[in-house]
């Protein structure tokens, strides 16, 4: 998977669980602070991540993606998807 095609489907995922204008989606979103996301938004959002994307994302690791650019760098990462 190449990193447009992460980016699109963790947008898809957005679109569809907090109900957020696609428009209001980019690299430097931030989850909580541009989404309004809460804690309960996120552990569902990681959760539909690793459905997504087929693997586990442990705390420790849900701690560190803060925005959806740093998501799709830990999902490249992580699973090596090219």
């Amino acid at each position: 998977m190449t990193n447009e095609e992460i980016f699109e489907k963790i947008k898809e995922i957005l679109v569809d669980r907090l109900g957020v204008d696609e428009s209001r989606i980019t690299l430097e979103t931030s989850y909580t602070d541009d989404l309004g996301a809460d804690s309960l938004d996120l552990v569902e959002l990681i959760m539909e991540l690793e459905d997504a994307f087929d693997s586990e994302i442990s705390d420790e690791e849900a701690q560190k993606i803060s925005t959806i650019g740093k998501t799709v760098e830990f999902i490249q990462e992580k699973f090596g998807r090219q």
